[in-house]
């Protein structure tokens, strides 16, 4: 009896650990939200690191640790961060800026775990309104896949975005 159960278990984890394997080598995670805002209002906001503050679910942390080094906007302007839990350290550069269009920023983590990952901004204008949609992408070792078996990071990870993009909105529209 003992010996089923230890084999099944072996079974059911040999099979999780082989899933894992078969997962895409990358991710890729985007939003988008509509806001009633000219690109070059909404652009400013994302562009200087200082003003994430105002809308990043990421830079809500009050105790977080901030370094900024570079330019006060644009190419070459960096923030190291270390915070709690919820945010982690590593390093945010944008590594380039196309006035009120697209901004492509490095996201370095340190913790909870390491990663190196592309996050992109893009900014589309539409009549009165423009639409941002915020993304990022990046490998995915097998710890990472390992994790997105049971653990929905498109969603978790998404719906930060959201709540970034709706508070994003928020203030571009004031």
């Amino acid at each position: 009896m003992i010996e089923t159960i230890v084999i099944a278990i072996v079974v059911i984890v040999g099979a999780i650990l082989i899933y894992a394997a078969t997962k895409p080598d990358t991710f890729q995670v985007s939003r988008a939200t509509s806001v009633q805002a000219p690109p070059d209002k909404i652009f400013p906001l994302v562009n200087n690191l200082r003003s994430h503050s105002l809308w990043s679910p990421f830079d809500k942390d009050r105790e977080m640790k901030r370094a900024y080094s570079g330019p006060a906007a644009g190419k070459g302007a960096s923030l190291e961060f270390e915070g709690d839990r919820n945010v982690g350290s590593g390093r945010l550069a944008i590594a380039d800026a196309t006035q009120s269009s697209k901004i492509r920023m490095i996201l370095n983590m340190i913790k909870p775990f390491k990663a190196n990952n592309t996050v992109e901004f893009t900014f589309v204008p539409k009549g009165n309104s423009t639409t941002v949609t915020w993304a990022m992408h990046g490998k995915q070792p097998y710890l990472g896949k390992l994790i997105s078996t049971f653990i929905n990071c498109d969603k978790m990870v998404g719906s930060q975005f959201e709540k970034g993009l709706a508070d994003l909105k928020s203030v571009a529209e004031k």
